[in-house]
């Protein structure tokens, strides 16, 4: 890991070479001409082009009636996994629902005054795709981050897309999670034909209002270029955490948080810290763990490349620092945990404390780990219940409401010059009539002189 101190840099300019190392759009033209391509194939060619590009990128061959993940599939895939594990998930998508249910904007009272009633109305998604990362690994906490929110806002079609193995299978964790979750309808495909087979439909797969879930590069940029045709969740890059340590924190947490980061290869680990000590124990600590892991070789290489000790000057300076990267999952290891994170403005997830690592927000606690990455948590949030919401204002106005604001809105409607606007007002109040009698009348006067 490189070592930064900030009396001894330019710290603000090394934090700029951080953020664009952590951008997901530097270079890749090659991918995003891939990507426009097999979205216009799959525009003009629908499940033909599924077939093709199956074979090509997941070297797979299925017809199309093999799309859908048929009843006897899910049912084999509950044969293939342990009591403990099914048990596990639905304690998972116990914690999940509660958090999302409990933080699910609700409907308010309406304002009413002297004729005016102002109301709100929130109504769910339609139809909502999920894209779970796959092939040969299984990743059912990502099933169940992205479609409990969708379930508990009462979205009516979740619909999972999902790569197969060369078999032409899909890992039976993920067909038992998405099962247990409530998904609706699950399809053999992965990258940006997916993406772009929920985003327009095909003969076989009905398009969706919007598209969630994580994917290596062409399945974000596939995102980006559907939008508007569909929504999105957001744009991510490689997962990444940022963690705040004083002197009394225990290096073997810290260099095991950064280690689980890093595991992603790539994964972005940033330790922040103001004791020299602890920056030089947690690397002592970092050379023995990850010895000790299955993915060591990736980690290392992943850890050596985005892994970075910034000394700071006191804790102040820490969490200046954590604000200025905006990370996605930020850790605070300090005394007095819940004071410091009162000075944080950006990060999409907080866990405070020693025993809060990461690895919680990942699988168990509740909030969806589907996080805003690479600085965007300084505009953007999690994935929540309430994404899979619209929101829809329900004006009504009486005619005396009208009258009382009428001379205001004819004057604005009037400076832009959209005087329709004006006459809708005004034919309600009989005013156009009148205005009409006058001009008419002064015409004659006119006419008669």
């Amino acid at each position: 890991m490189r070592i930064l101190k900030t009396w001894k840099c330019n710290i603000h300019k090394e934090i700029g070479k951080i953020k664009q190392g952590l951008s997901i759009f530097n270079g890749f033209s090659h991918q995003k001409t891939t990507v426009r391509k097999v979205i216009q194939d799959v525009q003009k060619q629908g499940d033909k082009a599924l077939v093709n590009y199956g074979k090509r990128f997941d070297k797979v061959s299925l017809l199309p009636k093999e799309f859908r993940v048929k009843d006897r599939e899910i049912a084999d895939a509950y044969k293939k996994v342990s009591v403990s594990f099914i048990k596990s998930i639905q304690q998972v998508i116990t914690n999940i629902w509660t958090y999302q249910e409990h933080i699910r904007i609700r409907s308010v009272t309406p304002i009413k005054a002297n004729g005016v009633v102002l109301d709100t109305l929130y109504l769910p998604l339609d139809s909502v795709g999920v894209y779970v990362p796959g092939g040969a690994a299984s990743y059912p906490s990502t099933v169940l981050m992205n479609t409990i929110p969708a379930r508990v806002a009462g979205v009516t079609r979740v619909v999972m897309v999902t790569p197969p193995a060369k078999d032409g299978s899909i890992a039976p964790e993920r067909l038992v999670a998405a099962k247990e979750a409530g998904v609706h309808e699950i399809y053999k495909l992965g990258g940006a034909q997916a993406v772009a087979a929920l985003a327009f439909g095909t003969e076989t797969i009905p398009r969706v209002d919007k598209i969630v879930g994580p994917g290596n590069i062409f399945v974000t940029l596939a995102k980006k270029e559907i939008f508007g045709y569909a929504g999105i969740d957001m744009l991510a890059g490689p997962s990444e955490v940022l963690i705040i340590a004083d002197d009394l924190a225990n290096p073997s947490f810290v260099a095991s948080d950064l280690l689980s980061q890093a595991e992603h290869a790539p994964g972005i680990s940033i330790l922040v810290t103001f004791s020299e000590l602890l920056a030089a124990q947690v690397l002592e600590e970092l050379q023995k763990q990850i010895d000790t892991l299955n993915r060591r070789t990736d980690t290392k290489k992943c850890l050596d490349k985005f892994g970075i000790i910034i000394i700071a000057k006191n804790i102040d300076e820490c969490t200046e620092i954590a604000n200025e990267i905006a990370p996605e999952h930020l850790q605070i290891i300090t005394r007095n945990s819940r004071n410091v994170s009162s000075n944080i403005k950006h990060a999409g997830a907080i866990f405070l404390g020693p025993y809060t690592p990461v690895a919680l927000g990942d699988y168990i606690a509740g909030p969806s780990h589907v996080l805003p990455t690479s600085g965007t948590a300084r505009f953007s949030s999690g994935l929540s219940v309430n994404d899979f919401l619209k929101r829809s204002s329900i004006i009504t106005y009486s005619k005396s409401a009208l009258r009382d604001v009428h001379d205001t809105l004819t004057e604005i409607s009037k400076v832009e010059g959209l005087d329709a606007h004006t006459r809708s007002v005004q034919i309600r109040l009989n005013k156009q009539k009148k205005n009409l009698q006058k001009r008419n009348g002064i015409k004659k006067k006119n006419a008669e002189e």
